[in-house]
């Protein structure tokens, strides 16, 4: 939680206004599953629930860091929002059409994503949908920094990224029905950084 409070309130929108790309591919296939309340945990400061929102979906989100929250609220007043972690999931009864998560999954250790896993599929309805955007395998930063588990490593102090190869990404969706998988390229402009892009992988799957 330090970590996030500090990055939001040092950085505001990280990542600018503009949803990641992701988010576009997910409303189209939202809309055309006839997805209309969607969870979205790790839902930072709202830049893709208020796109959702703007498409007239219900969406409820999830966020650790409270300054996010704050941003949020102002942004994207649309969105319902949960401060806490993911892992103390649900914090509400709430069955969901679907689920939205991006630059998230990929955040946790082995044990912690099985764990946040079983608790986003415990959220879904029946025949609800899951869409995840995780950190690929092909990207530039893969293998970079301190190795903690098998394509998991620490480029920076106390953030652990783990790399999802498609084998990878599906095994951790076995009790659902993958519907599509792919890889988008997402650009982004932030911090020391600046211009680059991310090769990312994505998975579409219902419960």
């Amino acid at each position: 939680m330090e970590y996030w409070d500090k990055r939001f309130l040092e950085g505001g929108k990280i990542w600018g206004d503009k949803p990641s790309m992701t988010a576009i591919h997910a409303l189209e296939l939202f809309k055309l599953h006839n997805i209309n309340k969607i969870l979205v945990p790790g839902a930072g400061y709202g830049r893709n629930t208020k796109f959702f929102t703007d498409a007239n979906l219900e969406v409820v989100g999830i966020e650790i860091s409270e300054t996010a929250i704050n941003i949020a609220k102002k942004y994207n007043p649309k969105t319902q929002f949960f401060q806490g972690s993911v892992l103390d999931m649900p914090f509400d009864d709430e069955k969901y059409d679907g689920i939205y998560s991006c630059h998230f999954l990929h955040l946790f250790l082995e044990e912690e994503r099985i764990s946040f896993l079983k608790k986003c599929y415990e959220q879904l309805k029946t025949k609800g949908f899951a869409f995840f955007v995780v950190f690929s395998d092909k990207d530039s930063s893969f293998g970079k920094g301190k190795r903690v588990e098998k394509n998991t490593y620490e480029s920076k102090p106390w953030r652990p990224v783990h790399y999802f190869t498609e084998p990878d990404l599906r095994a951790h969706f076995k009790e659902y029905s993958v519907i599509e998988t792919g890889i988008i390229e997402d650009a982004e402009n932030h911090g020391d950084l600046g211009p680059h892009s991310h090769i990312l992988r994505y998975i579409f799957a219902q419960k």
